[in-house]
Order: C-alpha cells, then sequence, then structure tokens
C-alpha cells in the first residue's frame, strides 16, 4: 500500500458533503502516505480543501459554467490524461463523472456502481441506499469496500493565521472585544425547506441582544445579502450584517471566535462543527439526522420536530415549511439559557 501512485478523487458538488468527504481522503492518504493525491471539486467549494496537508492539487470541475459544454468537458478530459492518474475514487454518484474518468484512460476507476454505470468501473462497489448512513460514512464505506483501511472518522477544515489576522481586524472595526459574549447566526441554506423563516430569525436576534446583550452577526455569503438585510429591517435592535463580507476561510476563522452559532442543516453549520466553536444550536427540519447531522455532536443541541412528513424530505416547493416553523424563538432562548 506504500506504493508511489498517481491517485484521484473525484469529489461530490456541495460545501458540507465535500467538508465530509475529508474524512474518506485522510484515510486514503494514511493508505497510500507517498503517493500524489488530487482531488476534483466545483470552485465554489475548492476553500473546503484548500490548506488540506492531505491532498497534492485541487482540480476545479465547474458543471455549471465553465466545464459545462461538451467541448469543454473534452478539453477537461484532455487535461486529466496529461496528468497520468493511476487510480479514481469517485465519491460522485454519477454517470458523467464515471464516462470522464474512462475517457481519461484511468487504467483503475473505483465507484458505487450507481446509475447504470457499472461498466465504466474496474472495481464496482454495491451501491447502499444513500440515505441510510451519515455522509462520512456513506463515502468511508466506499473507500473500505475497496480495500482501504479505515483508521479514524472526523472533519478537518484548514485556515491560517492570515484568515485569523483578517477576522480579527473586521471584528475591531465593528466594536467586537475580546471579552464580549459573539453570536453568529446563519439564515442562508442552499434549498427553501431548510431555511427558519426571516420573522424567526429577527425575533430571536432581537431578544439575544436586547435580553443578553450579546453581540450578533448575520453570516452568510453575497447571496444571502437580501435576507441579511430582510431580516435586520424587521429587528428593533442592530446587528452586525456579514454576508458577502467574509469569504469561506474568513467565515471558518470567525467561527473560531464565536461563543455561539445558530444554523439550519447547511455547510457554514458542519465548517463551524469542524472548527469546534463554542456552542452550536442546529435547525433542522427536512433533513435527516441519521445520514447529515453534525459531527460530533459533543458541542452541538439539535431542535427538530416529528410533524409525520418523510424524512429526508426532498419537495422543494413544499407549501407551508411546517417542519421548520414548529421550531420557535423562544425554544432556542431555552437552549441559550442552559447554555
Amino acid at each position: 500500500m506504500a506504493e508511489k501512485l498517481r491517485i484521484l478523487i473525484f469529489n461530490v458538488n456541495w460545501l458540507g458533503d465535500v467538508l465530509f468527504s475529508t474524512a474518506t481522503i485522510r484515510n486514503i492518504r494514511y493508505n497510500y502516505p507517498s503517493s500524489f493525491i488530487a482531488s476534483i471539486v466545483p470552485p465554489r467549494c475548492s476553500p473546503i480543501l484548500e490548506g488540506n496537508p492531505h491532498l497534492d492539487e485541487i482540480i476545479l470541475f465547474d458543471e455549471r459554467n465553465q466545464n459545462r459544454s461538451l467541448k469543454e468537458k473534452l478539453k477537461f478530459i484532455k487535461l486529466l490524461k496529461r496528468k497520468k492518474f493511476d487510480i479514481a475514487f469517485l465519491l460522485h454518484r454519477s454517470f458523467t463523472r464515471a464516462l470522464i474518468v474512462w475517457l481519461a484512460g484511468i487504467p483503475e476507476r473505483i465507484g458505487y456502481a450507481t446509475k447504470k454505470r457499472g461498466f465504466l468501473l474496474t472495481k464496482k462497489i454495491k451501491p447502499i441506499d444513500y440515505d441510510s448512513l451519515h455522509r462520512i460514512d456513506y463515502y468511508l464505506n466506499m473507500i473500505e469496500e475497496a480495500g482501504i483501511k479505515i483508521y479514524d472518522r472526523y472533519l478537518e477544515f484548514f485556515v491560517d493565521s492570515e484568515d485569523i489576522n483578517y477576522v480579527n481586524q473586521f471584528l475591531k472595526k465593528e466594536n467586537i472585544l475580546e471579552n464580549d459574549f459573539l453570536v453568529g447566526i446563519n439564515p442562508g441554506a442552499n434549498w427553501l425547506p431548510k431555511r427558519w423563516p426571516k420573522e424567526y430569525w429577527a425575533r430571536l436576534a432581537d431578544k439575544l441582544i436586547k435580553d443578553f446583550s450579546y453581540k450578533l452577526i448575520i453570516t452568510g455569503d453575497k447571496r444571502d445579502l437580501g435576507l441579511a438585510q430582510e431580516i435586520k429591517s424587521k429587528m428593533n435592535q442592530k446587528p452586525i450584517v456579514a454576508s458577502g463580507l467574509l469569504n469561506l476561510k474568513q467565515f471558518a476563522a470567525l467561527c473560531k471566535r464565536l461563543d455561539l452559532f445558530i444554523s439550519a442543516d447547511t455547510g457554514p453549520l458542519h465548517i463551524a462543527n469542524a472548527l469546534k466553536t463554542k456552542r452550536i444550536i442546529a435547525l433542522y427540519g427536512p433533513t435527516s439526522l441519521k445520514t447529515t447531522s453534525p459531527y460530533p455532536l459533543d458541542n452541538v443541541v439539535v431542535l427538530k420536530k416529528d410533524i409525520g412528513c418523510k424524512v429526508p424530505c426532498y419537495v422543494n416547493n413544499c407549501f407551508d415549511n411546517r417542519c421548520m416553523k414548529e421550531i420557535t424563538p423562544e425554544e432556542v432562548i431555552e437552549v441559550v439559557k442552559k447554555f
């Protein structure tokens, strides 16, 4: 297993899932300590892996934009051919990814035999129900079935001193002192059913600032700025809006400083947990704790209501979003009081 090989890991598409894959990346490195290891991710997910010492290269594959056309996909295949990989681990379940590594001439191709792609794989791993295991274990199971020894199971996210210094300066400009109790709230999510109502966020944030004298930051990327401003407009108190002002690495550095982080099931929640944020409250609705719960749960309180719906639920146009509405700001405040 100590053989020097060129190994490719074709990763998945979402921030949280790529973060869950870091345990797989690390265990592949343990098994191939002297090999060259690269991972393919979408550009929006690359910060999750930047600075990861178990990787030698990050390769960007942007199926939505840059690599959308057939011409660009063929150029990408030529790029992989030039890199002369020996093994490809397909964490992504798509047919297209398997076809790409097959056309790139990578001799050993390992992945779940899903979506009728088994004939493109040299080592076909028997598919299991995608929602039967935690995402961490779903990826680890694939490589373990391929003969890779699993040594441990945890997430990793790396920040450097530059990110930490940037956040320190940002907080200083916002008059946040070292002994201030600092709360981050993350109202965004990649699909609407996972979002807590704007009015609830406003009510909660007002209480945290007024009743507890906490300093409060609304986090998120540029796409969340409108949402953050709408929440602020519904508030009587004045939060700090950081949406769009911090990149993913800087957000992670902020997580190291936060005393409390409150979020639905989305990438930033799992980043905060990987960074060991002191206290986390996770708001879960349509997604399953079995598959995407924060890991570990040592510093996390999960609020979730059983309303009789099937979970996980992938109905993106749900008309009432009751699974999230049933969790009230007052319940969150009760958890804060226990902290």
